[in-house]
Parts: C-alpha cells; structure tokens; sequence
C-alpha cells in the first residue's frame, strides 16, 4: 500500500500527477472541483508542478487540511504557502478559502469555515502529511481537541488548542475526520524512516486515538501513500 519512490522530486512528480488527475476528473464529471491542500516541507515541490498544469482553474476551489493560528502572512502560515507556491501561473484563478479569514480567534474562525465547507461538496482530493507522532492535519494524539476532530458528526473544521507538554506548541485550525475521509481521494506524503514506521504500524490496525492517521487508513475510500527515504 505504501508505494516508494528514489526521491524527494520523483515523488512530488508522482504526487502532483495524483492530484491534478483527480481535479480533473471532478472538472470532467462534475463541472468543478476541490482540493483540501496541506502545509509542512513536503507539498512545496508538488505545488510548483501543479500550478504548470492547464486545468481549467478557475472551477477549482481550494482551501486548507489545517494551520497554524498565526497571521497569513506569517513564513509558518500554511496559507503562505499555498499561495505562494500553488496559487499562482497558470493555478492563480482557483478559487482559495482562507481557514484563518482574519477572524478574531480560532474557534470563530472554526464556525465560519465549518459554515462555507457545508455548502461543498466533497473534495475530489484532500493531501496529508503525517508526523511522526501519527498526526494528520491538526489531529494530534492527546490533545483535547482529538475526539472532537475524530467524530464524524462534528463540524467540518475545529480550533485546536496549544498546550504545554502537548502538542501543538501554538493553537491551530484543523479539518475533521469527515471531510478528511469523504474526498474521491486522499494523498499521504512522508519522507523518513521514523515515519515509515509509523505507517507500517498505523496499517496494521490499532485505535486511532494514538495515531489519528489510522482513521483516515481505517474510512477513507481511496488512500495513496507516497514514501521516500
């Protein structure tokens, strides 16, 4: 299931052509299309190769699996880096919602966007990265936002809190396990033998409150993990 690749560019090669098959597909079947994007390291190098690509962009909406509680224009800012290494060439026309939005705090934040997600239909494609703790999105194990994130009854975005000892260092965003794991697609990125362990246990089976990426493993109709070393 986890399929594996010489390197960090033969990856984002393969990730990238994952991804934009699936917009596709929507834009050909549906008229439109939606991507939950993800942050981190990893997705930069996919994004560039996306935004080369001549779908019709403008039918395509996109907003975020997370981020982090800090200013968009902020180098932690997922949103940064949506924009600018996705939303830009030919990609500069998708139609991008901001978790964030500039509201006054996290959880209004969360109700806004759970209230805009409501009126999507469900994403063609959704991207995760994963760390080593078995995290996805912001769905971190012993947080207390954790259970909320893996109802499938909740909203569609919550307000993670920040905690000392816990993760995360700062409060955050997160999508929940519905939208996570409706999308026609789910793509994992990981790099690194730690997280390649965690992926090999997480596919063994196991309760998802210790790694929350075995929940999206367990519901997910379709899950392409792509690994490099």
């Amino acid at each position: 299931m986890i399929e594996v690749f010489d390197d960090a560019a033969s990856l984002a090669e393969a990730a990238a052509g994952a991804v934009v098959a699936a917009l596709d597909a929507g834009l050909r079947h549906h008229g439109s299309a939606s991507l939950a994007a993800t942050g981190g390291r990893s997705p930069g190098a996919v994004y560039d190769r996306m935004a080369l690509e001549p779908l019709d962009w403008g039918k395509v909406r996109v907003t975020l699996t997370d981020e982090r509680w800090v200013d968009p224009s902020s180098p932690d800012s997922n949103e940064k880096l949506v924009r600018e290494r996705l939303l830009t060439g030919r990609a500069c026309g998708a139609r991008f919602h901001s978790l964030h939005g500039r509201e006054p705090d996290p959880a209004t934040a969360a109700r806004h966007s759970s209230e805009v997600l409501r009126g999507w239909p469900a994403f063609d494609v959704v991207m995760l990265g994963m760390g080593e703790d078995g995290h996805v999105a912001s769905l971190f194990p012993g947080n207390p936002a954790l259970s909320l994130g893996l109802d499938p009854e909740a909203p569609a975005c919550i307000a993670v809190p920040a905690g000392e000892g816990r993760a995360p260092a700062q409060a955050r965003l997160s999508l929940t396990i519905r939208p996570l794991t409706t999308a026609g697609l789910v793509v994992i990125l990981a790099s690194g033998q730690a997280k390649r362990a965690v992926l090999d246990k997480a596919l063994s089976g196991g309760d998802a409150a210790q790694l929350p990426v075995r929940a999206v493993l367990q519901s997910a109709p379709a899950v392409r993990i792509l690994w490099t070393a």
